[in-house]
């Protein structure tokens, strides 16, 4: 077979089997995006583990070396070549694709760094595109050969879409990249039109990936009149083929703050102003502001909850960042008193800021937890919330509420901003306490104790009342916090009357109950190995009461069992036979004869 000389070289292997011209006239079929899909989505890359897809796919070369008996030589290594007559099965294009997907999941790997890939990462990063492409277009050039219309149109779109991901990370050759994107959608949009149900959603799945990377090369060669600002809202989907477009993204969005930063010069808090000079410190605070707008626009209530999660742990690591940054420069300050005293400043309000993140984060989870209390497990068996996590949840919110508070009021001179912002913070710390104290009140509820929990709502009601209270002597009090409290009043006062209620009809039922359980008490054995009421004497525990016990319970064993019981001694007198003891007559009584007594006599 004659090749092109701009044809990447085959791929090495040793294989010698007879009776090929047979097999060329066989067609092989594989569902390549099917296959990968899956593959990608069982080893990893559902939560983006490229490391854990990256070694499943060495896992898998590795068992297909074995069965395919595919040796590179003991000794020496010697070059052999899968060409068109060594394909005889189906396999020998599947180490194709792997071979391909590793090295592309090697790529993705360095780009997932933590401080992005530096200059010698990313040529080793370029380097494994390189070979994914390598593999990718051998891979289509065989398909084409050895593989059905279906197969080669696939194996196509494949090789189009990993050199369009080479292109995309080279920041060059934009329109080739175009070219490449459009031709593997128009392929994904033509096969989505046939098949089963399930490979018309994976096709139009792909085609949605592709979309994000084609307005963004669209963006780049200036045919799209799409701002830089507005590019983030395309890649707001999920999926491998997005992951490059985001980094690619992420990195346009620091160039662009990079060049904002200039323009911020002191941050304002509170009715303080704190100059900033580092550029890394403005470049991690202009993105932590970025994230603030885009979580208290309007359209983010329509948000999914995960997605704001995700984003808040984007805002914490922007936030953590300049904190670091003000850090290293308090370090290298030295002994300048008033750059220091900036620095410090600095630092309390971006960790103030910080901490009112964290409160506004734990709120969105309690509203999680809490359209999850009432709930039944569905088809999908999730996990229903108990009134504890929610305890939890405000415990945490306590905490962090006196902590922002000491934080604030930790400053010499205080403004009238921070004396209305401790006010605000008191008055959440009161609703936390008795929204804490209603949920721990429904606890003890579902534990069957009705005495703690009424005494629970009637506290939680009374501290709910003081939370309104100071909440109407602010000046601008919120009516949402206020509708909140007022409907906590009267679920506090409703299920303090309910428990009130229950623990009555319970008190009048406890003689019942008691008098059926201590009737069910039986003198017949039921259990051997239970012990009974008389042996049990010193421990305080309830046997007729209690409601868990399986078996009826048993005062003693009846009939009881024999037991040895000892007997007098018997005494042996030994001598009694030995002995001669006196006449007594003459001690005895005599009896007096009569005259006809002696007559007849």
């Amino acid at each position: 077979m004659t090749m092109n000389p701009s044809v990447p070289a085959p791929m090495d292997i040793d294989y010698t089997k007879s009776d090929v011209s047979n097999q060329a006239l066989h067609k092989f079929s594989i569902n390549v995006l099917q296959l990968l899909k899956s593959a990608q989505m069982q080893h990893g890359l559902r939560h983006g583990d490229y490391t854990r897809y990256r070694r499943y796919c060495t896992a898998r070369l590795r068992r297909l070396y074995k069965s395919l008996k595919i040796t590179h030589g003991r000794g020496k290594y010697t070059r052999r070549a899968i060409t068109e007559s060594t394909v005889t099965e189906v396999r020998f294009l599947h180490v194709l694709l792997y071979t391909a997907e590793r090295a592309w999941s090697h790529a993705m790997e360095k780009r997932q760094l933590p401080d992005g890939p530096n200059a010698k990462q990313r040529i080793y990063l370029i380097g494994r595109l390189r070979k994914a492409v390598k593999w990718a277009t051998l891979f289509s050039q065989l398909c084409s050969i050895k593989g059905d219309s279906r197969t080669s149109l696939e194996a196509e779109a494949y090789a189009s879409y990993m050199k369009g991901n080479l292109l995309f990370e080279q920041d060059k050759n934009w329109d080739i990249a175009l070219m490449n994107f459009k031709s593997a959608r128009a392929v994904y949009e033509e096969l989505g039109k046939y098949g089963d149900l399930e490979n018309q959603v994976i096709c139009r799945e792909r085609v949605e990936e592709l979309e994000p990377s084609i307005r963004y090369c669209l963006h780049k060669i200036g045919e799209s009149n799409l701002p830089t600002s507005e590019l983030l809202h395309i890649g707001e989907m999920e999926g491998p083929a997005l992951d490059l477009f985001k980094a690619k993204l992420e990195a346009v969005m620091a160039e662009a703050r990079s060049q904002q930063a200039a323009s911020l010069t002191e941050l304002s808090w509170l009715g303080h102003r704190f100059p900033i000079t580092n550029a890394k410190t403005r470049v991690s605070i202009l993105k932590a502001q970025d994230l603030e707008k885009d979580l208290n626009v309007p359209s983010a209530n329509l948000m999914p909850e995960e997605k704001k999660l995700i984003m808040f742990d984007k805002l914490f690591a922007a936030y953590h960042d300049a904190r670091s940054c003000i850090r290293n420069d308090l370090v290298s300050a030295g002994t300048a008193e008033n750059v220091k005293d900036d620095l410090n400043g600095l630092d309390k309000a971006v960790s103030a800021l910080l901490g009112q993140r964290t409160i506004e984060r734990n709120q969105l989870l309690v509203s999680m937890a809490k359209s999850k209390l009432n709930k039944r497990r569905d088809e999908k068996n999730e996990r229903v919330t108990k009134p504890e996590e929610l305890v939890r949840l405000y415990d945490l919110l306590l905490q962090n509420t006196a902590d922002l508070s000491d934080l604030v009021s930790s400053g010499r001179d205080r403004k009238p901003e921070e004396v209305s912002f401790m006010e605000e913070c008191t008055v959440k710390s009161m609703v936390f306490r008795a929204e804490r104290c209603f949920y721990l009140a429904h606890s003890y509820g579902l534990a069957g104790k009705r005495a703690e929990a009424y005494a629970l709502y009637c506290h939680a009601r009374s501290l709910a009342e003081q939370a309104l209270k100071q909440c109407y002597s602010l000046n601008k009090s919120d009516q949402t916090l206020v509708q909140e409290l007022k409907t906590l009043c009267d679920e506090c006062r409703s299920n303090s009357c309910i428990e009130h209620a229950t623990g009555i009809i319970e008190e009048l039922k406890v003689p019942e109950n008691l008098s059926k359980k201590i009737s069910a008490v039986s003198l017949h054995p039921t259990d051997k190995k239970s012990k009974k009421l008389l042996d049990k004497l010193d421990v305080y525990e309830s046997t007729a009461g209690d409601s868990s016990l399986k078996l009826v319970p048993q005062i003693e064993a009846f009939p009881p069992p024999f037991v040895a019981v000892p007997r007098n001694p018997i005494f042996l007198d030994l001598a009694f036979n030995c002995i001669d003891f006196p006449s007594l007559e003459s001690r005895m009584k005599k009896e007096k004869k009569g005259f006809l007594r002696s007559f007849w006599g």
